[in-house]
């Protein structure tokens, strides 16, 4: 008799174990997919960032180019030949190939044309202007950072040529 009791106890006790795993089992789904939610915010907004600094590069980038292109043609870039504001599309001049005979005004003019299309090209909604105010050259790239943090960001540089 006592033989049978202790058999029906560790049966009850058995049956109890049983439910107890499960919810234990059920807990740890719960905590396991909370984690990968985090997990997964948090690749989305490393994501978002790497973007944003991806776009503020090229801005850079493009900020060296039109420099070097102005030191390069220095006479006309201090006459004010390379001063263009937001919005303005300068005329398409090409000054490349064999046989091309641009002068220094017209050098300008392609350079300012390639400059916005590569604005337009690399980033969205990518837009330059470049002021001259006596010696030094204010350079901006405005372009649409709204899959990053902000949505209009601008980048501005002086220099001097």
């Amino acid at each position: 008799m006592a033989n049978t009791r202790n058999r029906y106890a560790l049966r009850q006790a058995a049956a109890g174990q049983r439910g107890f795993t499960l919810i234990e089992v059920l807990v740890t789904v719960i905590v396991l997919a909370i984690g990968l939610l985090g997990l997964a915010g948090l690749q989305l907004t490393a994501l978002k960032y790497n973007h944003s600094a991806y776009m503020r590069s090229q801005a850079t980038i493009l900020t060296n180019d039109i420099t070097d292109r102005m030191r390069a043609n220095r006479d006309v870039a201090t006459a004010g030949g390379y001063n263009i504001a937001l919005g303005a599309v300068p005329n398409a001049v090409s000054c490349e190939g064999i046989g091309q005979n641009c002068s220094n005004a017209d050098m300008a003019t392609a350079d300012l044309s390639e400059w916005k299309q590569q604005l337009a090209g690399l980033l969205p909604s990518g837009d330059g202007s470049i002021v001259q105010v006596g010696s030094t050259f204010t350079i901006t790239i405005q372009w649409d950072d709204s899959r990053g943090e902000q949505a209009p960001v601008q980048l501005s540089v002086e220099t001097a040529i």
